[in-house]
């Protein structure tokens, strides 16, 4: 009689790995089904080739079979040709916080905002003297309506109460600002193209003038391409820079920290490096 083998993945290793990725920082899968990715592409079938009355032997007439007129590359899509002007000019209305939050809510040039839940557009203190550039909601973010309440939410909440910051401040603790570069969260959470940062950079200038911080942290190479015009976080980490006249120092994001624990070595000398730079701003 043969011995039947246990299963290689039970429920509860099938649930113990489903933590160990959620501790990793994953919020939900990318496909809708598994993909075997050890699986060889399998080679496309060669017509055999044969002389015909319009050409030599091998070619194929695009009259009877249309797949084989080439096609133009897919385009992706672009905003409208003034779609950044608009942004400019319902930002620079905004005379306030509320009336900013307004304008976004108001502002439909952006693909974004129809496939996401909620507008997030900042948490804390406004006036703080630090305010946090983040890159875009996640998941929770968009359920939440505010930046930064997912995992990478709460490392960066620990992050910043190692040097008596919060968003809430209690007995003996400074206020920040939190904000992000887009306010809608994109599809599965992929990185935002280089139109959709255009469109929202002049809101987010707009954002620092009435929130008036006296000092940026952009956290991670969305953040860092829209205030500084710059990418490589690696490289740009741990060095102050100027963003719209004011000290500006990037950090890695806590997301990337979660990826990455051995990183949080460097993000604490940084968040070192802020705290001194408080201590010593008039």
């Amino acid at each position: 009689m043969e011995s039947q083998l246990p299963p290689l993945i039970t429920p509860d290793l099938a649930m113990a790995l489903l933590e160990w990725q959620a501790e990793l920082g994953a919020t939900e899968a990318i496909g809708d089904g598994p993909i075997n990715r050890y699986e060889l592409p399998q080679e496309p079938r060669k017509a055999a080739a044969a002389p015909t009355a319009d050409g030599p032997a091998g070619a194929i007439d695009p009259r009877t079979n249309p797949a084989a007129t080439p096609q133009p590359a897919p385009m992706r899509a672009q905003p409208g040709p003034d779609a950044v002007a608009k942004a400019k000019q319902a930002a620079a209305a905004a005379q306030d916080l509320a009336q900013l939050r307004a304008a976004l809510d108001g502002f439909n040039e952006c693909a974004l905002k129809r496939g996401a839940r909620s507008l997030v557009f900042a948490d804390g203190v406004p006036g703080a003297p630090v305010m946090i550039i983040g890159e875009a909601p996640g998941r929770e973010e968009d359920r939440a309506g505010l930046p930064f309440v997912g995992p990478a939410g709460q490392l960066l909440d620990r992050m910043l109460a190692a040097i008596d910051l919060s968003r809430q401040p209690g007995p003996g603790q400074s206020p920040v600002y939190i904000t992000n570069v887009l306010p809608w969260r994109p599809p599965q959470n992929r990185d935002p193209n280089p139109n959709e940062i255009a469109m929202m950079v002049p809101f987010l200038q707009r954002h620092i003038e009435l929130a008036a911080p006296k000092l940026l942290v952009v956290m991670g190479n969305i953040s860092a391409q829209a205030m500084l015009g710059q990418t490589g976080i690696t490289r740009l980490r741990g060095t102050w820079a100027s963003a719209m006249g004011l000290p500006c120092l990037p950090m890695f994001h806590p997301a990337y920290l979660l990826r990455q624990p051995a990183a949080k070595r460097q993000a604490w000398a940084d968040l070192l490096a802020l705290k001194a730079q408080l201590t010593n701003a008039p």
